[in-house]
């Protein structure tokens, strides 16, 4: 006959069985090797250390491109023809121009025998002229504007060019009154001591940079012609 006690002893024997196999199978495989619940989350990786805050600086443009130094003339000039003080006999007071058409010299007036000469270039053949002037206007690295004489001669001349290093009037002008003719300096020092322009009196970009300086609206200004050759006054005192 069918006992039932048994029966539920023995069950209850079967199901404790299975269960402790279960737990000694999930058991082993989990020594072995862990079982990630969650495989989709990656960890983080590691965080960098907080850099310095950096103390504030102020905006600062790029510096721009500066114009050549008016005073450096790459040519190397002849010794007499750089500026320096001489000897000089004249009954025109201090600050007076003298230009010294036929030996290319300008002369600023010191007083007591002297005077500063410096070395210009000055009209060609059939451009030279003399007279008596006055500064009458003064402009630093001026624009150029050919008069209507010279475009006549030169039609591939422009019409305008504003001042700069490339400018042929130089770092510096002075005005001859009413005329056309001006003392600037040029950016081409190596026609100094010679007879090229149109009239103007040339000087280099430094040494029309220090006469400027020393000079004044209304100074006087003396051009001596072509035929007054007069001797090279010439001992320089320093």
């Amino acid at each position: 006959m069918f006992n039932l006690d048994t029966f539920k002893t023995y069950s209850r024997a079967v199901a404790f069985g299975a269960v402790a196999i279960s737990a000694i199978a999930f058991a082993g495989p989990a020594k072995a090797a862990p079982v990630q619940l969650f495989p989709f989350f990656q960890p983080l990786p590691p965080m960098a250390a907080p850099q310095p805050i950096q103390p504030y600086q102020p905006y600062q443009a790029a510096p721009s491109q500066v114009a050549p130094s008016e005073d450096q003339d790459t040519v190397e000039m002849p010794a007499r023809f750089r500026r320096q003080t001489v000897s000089y006999a004249t009954r025109e007071a201090p600050g007076t121009i003298i230009i010294d058409t036929p030996n290319t010299y300008l002369y600023y007036v010191l007083g007591n025998g002297q005077a500063l000469r410096y070395g210009i270039g000055v009209g060609r053949d059939g451009f030279t002229w003399s007279g008596i002037q006055s500064v009458s206007k003064k402009a630093e690295w001026p624009d150029w504007t050919p008069p209507p004489e010279m475009i006549a001669r030169q039609p591939y001349l422009p019409r305008h060019m504003a001042g700069g290093p490339g400018n042929p009037l130089g770092a510096r002008a002075m005005y001859l009154g009413g005329t056309i003719y001006r003392i600037h300096g040029t950016n081409a020092p190596e026609t100094i001591g010679k007879h090229v322009s149109s009239g103007c009196i040339r000087m280099t970009n430094g040494d029309v940079t220090d006469l400027y300086s020393r000079v004044n609206v209304g100074t006087k200004v003396i051009v001596l012609p072509m035929t007054e050759r007069r001797a090279d006054l010439g001992a320089a005192t320093r």
